[in-house]
């Protein structure tokens, strides 16, 4: 094997000397196979907390793991006693695990599990303890009932609400609620204590509208009990007399308190008075604790975190008011627990070795240390001549073997204890050689190289290093020995050459190994290229001369402009220089000579200038993308490094500039091709840089201006020798995915730099202190998990890569931090400010850093709309919040609705989530300018009037005070003037008189409260169609399927360059076209052209069309049909000069095409239309085709006479009419004569109603022009005669001529005959406001003539 100068480790063999506490130790290497061979004492890994509450419902793990080499084995005391796994089917212990699960799926009382429980893990060399769990089942017992009489109490005098609350496990969290479940609002006067009570300093008349009820909530159990709640009834005097204050808790004038050293402190301090007294708090000669306090329930109480020795002290609260003061004071005395100075340290010494362990805690009392070894005490012990016991100390001198044992140091005093294991191990190892055998170092002459000898033994060795096998030790002058093995030269000569031997020698016995060191001569370039100028065509050379060792292989490469050359036929390349034929303008540039050998290189570069000679152009030929490369090669084959060389395609007149060298590998990624290099388009060949263990299979692809060539076809495949990674994995971070772990994630070596096989990851971790110990552990995955971490605290971790071959060079220290916990306090003092209807001003007071516990992100302010100042109105109480990021105390929440009650609360976030939540406030807003109307609808019942219908806004945003319309007449561009109309509050409709019956009119609807006017809601009339005069109606579209039967011929669609998502009104303005003005509503329904028109909305109709890919569309397609003509509008955004297709489909498939000249603005005129026929059709550029789904349909009307006269005029009609009066008439006189006899007429005796002489549409004979409704809508009430528009509805009657017709409607034929029945029952397609809703029987008949 072959090490160069530069290599001067192996990965994963390192080892350490080091003196601790002046005392020679042995630090085992972390080679995995010299720890698997060794001996090691158990050590705990693992177990659960001291004090260990556990849930009743769910089953118990009792946690304990540990490490030792033979593997340990497991027991468990209870209460002191052995406890005997196997005699309790309920309790099982994990494999090859201490960790106890008493499972309780088959049922069992965990409260007969409860006591205190420790770990033994054994095995040859020793024991070693967990702690003492003291497992507890969490309780949460029922309120004890008890009677609460109501509580009298005189206004202005102090009252406190006991709460008492049941003893839980842990204990409950308490609150207090009124029995609706409302929080009761908190202030400087009311307040709720540490214990739980509800302290009054004075009772207001406003206390007694509520009562009070007490609230525990128990963690485990999630469940929340209620105290019966008190009820307060308040006399109030004349007067409220105002009082000096006095201590409600604590009594008296002074207190003591005692609080462990490291817990937080908390003082507290409840006053009563008139009015309520300030709180305020000092310590008694000095400032309070600086960083440390926060004043919490409204200054009645002072929280000291983290307490320490130097907080003890009097502390005294002073309340006043402006009738006095009184103070209290509070004497502190602080204790501790125990805590580690010295936490005694594994010890691994060589027989006959001295060693030491310390065990030093401090505390308040001072605690006592008390020795065991393997669990028993050290007094009760067999007697051991090498140890001596001193206090916290113990100390071995001359260790032999069989002195291993475990140790255990008991730190006590009255507030609890610490305990710690450390192993003492005596191992016996003979010396041991870590690297390879005979290796071979290779160096260039006058290089500074050093040799490695890494060793390992017990007792430590002594190493010495010896060269040809004869002489003294080498030290000194050229020579450098250090500590871990390695002989280091500061100048290789060729002298220095030889066999040089490393020897490790200890008491039980010598290895020795063998290095060879050969010392080689440099590599020169002895003559090298120089700058030349020449012209195109001639043959520059360029010279090379390299003088190297001999034996060793010399390359020599060519770069141009720092880029491999290709050597192609217009160059040779020689030993001594390159040969350039027909020198062109592209060759001009850098050359740089490169002579390298396996150990060094030199160079040499010049600059080559070739004068340019003007060339003729180039011929304008179509231009592609390459051939792809072909006949690739692999050559020049080396441990890290290939040559690829490949024969270029054809350019397809566009040079080739560029070359992409890609490769693939088949262990991690098969069949996945990723890019190597890129070489410039005038080479094909070039040196791949290759990494280890890594299959190769390459291919090459050329580019060109025009694009990538197809990929050649692969290369053969060539496998790297493996090797230690050379780099660490990145991207290592430290998070916290629950409150109780870490978890360490990076970014995983990818294939080209795993350098060999069974790649794994060693992660090392240890809190941010100098004096915390790593831990590690070896994992495969990204990703490892560190579970019983304080609550986020940083952290140091490093993670190196490992394989088969070794390990990666030491890794970079990286920060992590713990996972957080959710945050323990909640903003207080929150201020509200109004700034105007529909925002607010917040002001907060921050919580204190250390109750966050994690990283602060933002503050949170949670509000929602809790009602409507408006009465009756619903409102959505949904809960939205407002994000303030960083460490802040005041922002802005907007976008609230005007004249609502609102209510907030704040929190702070870290990244678990949120914290407990502030005291809700409540807050109004003013009023504000309200939303437009819901809806306005447009009416035409006639040419002379319009009538308009609207609803209330959705969001009034207060008191509407009325509304305001503004319109104004149009036709095409031109506009009338505006007119202004104010309504009340209440009213929804008008009417406005047309004076222009030709104009559409546009309307603007505001509603309007005190503050102003709201959102307008604008809308046109519907326009008036004739077909002497077409004129474009509401562009509104109807749903898929609706029909206007008869209407105007208008189908309006879409197409757009954006999807859009468009909801249809309720109601589709239509208008129906009089022919002729008669004196006969009869016959002004009866020569309505009768067209039909189906508008479609097809489902690409609102999409881009597939011909637009420049964003250009095409919208509002129009169709105005008579019965053989039409005439098509369009919009578009098209250039100007843009040429149009007109295509359209009958429904028995004919097919035609119009094109149409640019024009503006866009129409065509169809003719030759067939009557009565349903169209599909297209407008599209004459450049492209259809859209399939992007069409419109339209029907022409049936055939008419053209020359409509008015039909009242005609003699054909006037005898006809006169015919029918006549027979009316003797229907008539034979009715009063059967009557008169006494005969029962078969009709019904309600007698038809008459028309209403001061109707206005009988008058005018003019239409209701209304949009389509539905048929229910259509029904009559029962016993009614006349529909709300006041249309005649005829009474149904048993035998009446209007049970003698046949089903058609009532109309005349082309010829004048009269065709159809006496009257028109109601149809089930019929749509109302399309035609007059009177019958045309005989009875009607006359009314009409009447």
């Amino acid at each position: 094997m072959v090490l160069h100068s530069h290599q001067l480790t192996y990965a994963g063999i390192a080892f350490a000397l080091c003196l601790h506490h002046l005392i020679s130790a042995i630090e085992v290497p972390l080679d995995s196979n010299i720890q698997s061979e060794l001996p090691q004492p158990p050590t705990i890994t693992k177990q659960s907390v001291k004090d260990y509450i556990v849930d009743p419902r769910d089953n118990i793990f009792i946690e304990c793991e540990a490490k030792g080499n033979p593997v340990p084995t497991f027991s468990w005391t209870r209460n002191g006693k052995f406890f005997n796994v196997a005699k309790d089917p309920k309790v099982s212990m994990r494999r090859r695990s201490g960790t106890l699960v008493i499972d309780f799926h088959g049922g069992g009382r965990p409260d007969d599990y409860e006591g205190e429980y420790q770990c033994f893990a054994r095995n040859d060399y020793g024991t070693a303890l967990s702690s003492k769990i003291h497992l507890q089942v969490s309780r949460s017992p029922l309120w004890p009932k008890e009677k609460v009489d109501v509580i009298e109490v005189d206004e202005g005098a102090p009252l406190s609400l006991q709460c008492n609350p049941p003893p839980g496990l842990p204990p409950p969290v308490i609150f207090w609620m009124s029995s609706s479940m409302e929080p009761i609002h908190q202030d400087k006067r009311v307040s709720q204590g540490q214990n739980g009570d509800l302290y009054f300093s004075n009772v207001m008349l406003q206390d007694a509208q509520t009562d009070y009820s007490c609230n525990a909530r128990f963690h485990f159990t999630h469940t929340i009990q209620q105290k019966n709640p008190y009820t307060l009834k308040v006399k109030t005097t004349r007067g409220v007399t105002e009082t000096t204050p006095s201590f409600m808790y604590p009594y008296g004038t002074s207190s003591s308190q005692m609080v462990l050293r490291g817990v937080d402190l908390l003082l507290e301090c409840i006053a009563s008075g008139v009015p309520a007294p300030d709180i305020m708090w000092y310590k008694k000669g000095g400032e309070l604790p600086a960083g440390k306090t926060k004043l919490e329930n409204f200054n009645k109480a002072l929280r000291i975190s983290n307490v320490s020795e130097e907080d003890s002290g009097e502390y005294f609260c002073l309340a006043s008011n402006k009738m006095g003061s009184i103070r209290h004071t509070i004497s502190v005395r602080v204790k501790a627990a125990p805590y580690w100075l010295d936490e005694p340290q594994n010890l691994i010494l060589a027989p006959g070795e001295d060693g030491r362990l310390v065990c030093r805690a401090n505390g308040n009392p001072k605690p006592s240390i008390q020795w065991l070894v393997n669990g028993e005490p050290i007094e009760g012990s067999p007697p051991n001549p090498s140890r001596e016991v001193a206090g916290d100390t113990i100390v071995f001198r001359d260790t032999q073997i069989g002195s291993s044992a475990v140790y255990q140091c008991n730190a006590s005093n009255e507030h609890g204890y610490l305990l710690a294991n450390a192993f003492v191990s005596v191992l016996d190892v003979p010396p041991r050689i870590l690297a390879p055998r005979n290796q071979l170092i290779k160096v260039i002459q006058y290089n500074r190289t050093r040799l490695d000898c890494p060793f390992f033994g017990s007792p430590i060795p002594t190493l010495r290093w010896f060269k040809n096998g004869q002489g003294n030790m080498l030290d000194g002058g050229n020579y450098k020995a250090h500590e871990n093995g390695s002989l280091e030269m500061s100048m290789a000569r060729k002298e220095d050459q030889g066999i040089y031997t490393c020897v490790a020698t200890n008491i039980l016995g010598k290895v020795e190994a063998q290095v060879r060191l050969e010392v080689k001569d440099p590599t020169r370039i002895v003559r090298g290229p120089e700058d030349q100028v020449v012209k195109r065509g001639s043959m520059p050379r360029l010279h090379c001369r390299v003088k190297h060792d001999p034996t060793l292989k010399l390359t020599v490469t060519w770069l141009k402009d720092d880029a491999p050359l290709y050597i192609g036929n217009r160059m040779k390349k020689e030993d001594d220089g390159l040969t350039i034929y027909g020198v062109a303008e592209k060759d001009q540039g850098d050359y740089t000579c490169v002579a390298s050998t396996e150990l060094d290189k030199d160079s040499a570069k010049a600059y080559l200038t070739v004068l340019a000679i003007p060339a003729n152009r180039l011929r304008d030929l179509p231009k592609e993308r390459p051939d792809r490369p072909r006949d690739l090669e692999l050559s020049d084959l080396a441990e890290r490094s290939v040559k690829l060389t490949w024969i270029p395609g054809d350019d397809n007149n566009s040079p080739i500039t560029d070359y992409i060298v890609q490769f693939e590998e088949d262990r991690f990624q098969p069949g996945t091709w990723h890019n190597h290099s890129r070489y410039p388009g005038n080479v094909n060949s070039a040196l791949l840089s290759l990494s280890p263990y890594v299959n190769y299979q390459f291919r090459v692809i050329a580019v060109n201006d025009v694009g990538s060539s197809l990929p050649s076809m692969p290369s053969e495949r060539y496998q790297t020798s493996g090797a230690r990674p050379e780099i660490n994995p990145t991207g290592v971070q430290g998070a916290g995915t629950q409150k109780n772990n870490m978890e360490i994630t990076w970014t995983p070596l990818n294939a080209t730099q795993a350098y060999g096989p069974n790649l794994r990851y060693i992660v090392r971790w240890r809190r941010r202190d100098p004096r915390g110990s790593w831990y590690n552990e070896t994992v495969k995955a990204p990703r490892h998990v560190v579970w019983n971490t304080p609550i986020y605290v940083p952290y140091e971790i490093k993670v190196q890569a490992e394989n088969d071959f070794g390990r990666a060079p030491e890794p970079e220290t990286y920060i992590g931090y713990s996972g957080e916990d959710y945050p323990k306090a909640a903003p207080t003092d929150v201020r509200i400010r109004v700034l105007n209807s529909t925002a607010i001003a917040l002001t907060w007071t921050r919580v204190h850093l250390d109750t966050i516990q994690g990283q602060l992100k933002e503050y949170r302010a949670y509000f929602w709309r809790d009602s409507s100042l408006l009465k009756n109105l619903w409102v959505s109480k949904k809960r939205q919040y407002v994000s303030f990021p960083g460490d802040r105390n005041r922002g802005i929440v907007s976008r609230l609705f005007p004249y609502s009650n609102y209510k907030l609360e704040m929190v702070v976030t870290n990244g678990r989530g949120d914290g407990p939540r502030s005291e809700v406030k409540e807050f109004p807003t003013p009023e504000g300018v309200p939303s437009s109307p819901r809806y306005l609808r447009i009416r035409q019942p006639n040419l002379e009037s319009i009538n308009l219908e609207w609803d209330h806004p959705e969001h009034p945003n207060g008191v509407l005070t009325g509304y305001n319309l503004r319109y104004q007449a149009f036709n095409g561009s031109k506009t009338g003037r505006t007119l202004v109309e104010n309504f009340s509050p209440n009213q929804t409709r008008f009417t406005v008189q047309r004076t222009d019956p030709i104009s559409r009119y546009r309307f603007f609807l505001r509603a309007r409260t005190q503050v102003g006017d709201g959102e307008v809601i604008v809308e046109e009339s519907p326009a008036l169609l004739n077909e002497a005069t077409p004129t474009p109606a509401s562009t509104w579209l109807p749903p898929p399927t609706t029909e206007l039967t008869p209407a105007a011929t208008i189908a309006t669609t879409t197409t757009t360059a954006t999807p859009t998502t468009e909801t249809p009104p309720t109601e589709i303005p239509t208008t129906a076209i009089p022919t002729t003005t008669t004196t006969t509503t009869t016959t002004a329904a009866s020569t309505v052209a009768s067209t039909t028109t189906t508008a479609e909305r097809a489902a690409a109709a609102t999409t881009k069309q597939e011909l637009a890919t420049n964003g250009s569309s095409i919208w509002d397609i129009r169709a105005w049909a008579n019965s053989n003509w039409a005439n098509i509008t369009w919009s578009h955004n098209y250039s100007a000069g843009t040429d149009f297709v007109v295509k359209y489909i009958t429904s028995n498939k004919t097919e035609k095409s119009i094109p149409v000249k640019a024009q503006t603005p866009s129409s065509v005129q169809l003719a030759n239309l067939t009557p009565g026929m349903v169209y599909k059709l297209w407008v599209f550029p004459i450049w492209s085709s259809p859209s399939e789904h992007s069409y419109i349909t339209f029907t022409t009307s049936s055939a008419y006479t053209k020359n409509h006269v008015d039909i009242a005029t005609q003699g054909w009609f006037i005898g006809l009419m006169c015919a029918i009066a006549l027979l009316v008439l003797i229907l008539l006189i034979v009715c009063f004569i059967k009557r008169s006899r006494g005969g029962k007429y078969p009709v019904r005796d309600n007698k038809d109603e008459h028309l209403n002489p001061e109707d206005k549409n009988v008058e005018d004979g003019s239409f209701d022009y209304r949009s389509l409704e539905s048929d229910e809508d259509n029904k009559p009430l029962p016993n009614s005669q006349t529909s709300l528009d006041g249309t005649i509805k005829q009474q149904e009657s048993d035998d009446s001529l209007v049970d003698y017709g046949e089903g058609g409607e009532g109309q005349f034929n082309e010829d004048g005959s009269f065709i159809g029945q006496y009257t028109v029952k109601k149809d089930k397609e019929e749509t109302e406001g399309n035609e007059s809703s009177e019958a045309t029987s005989p009875v009607n008949a006359i009314y009409s003539l009447a």
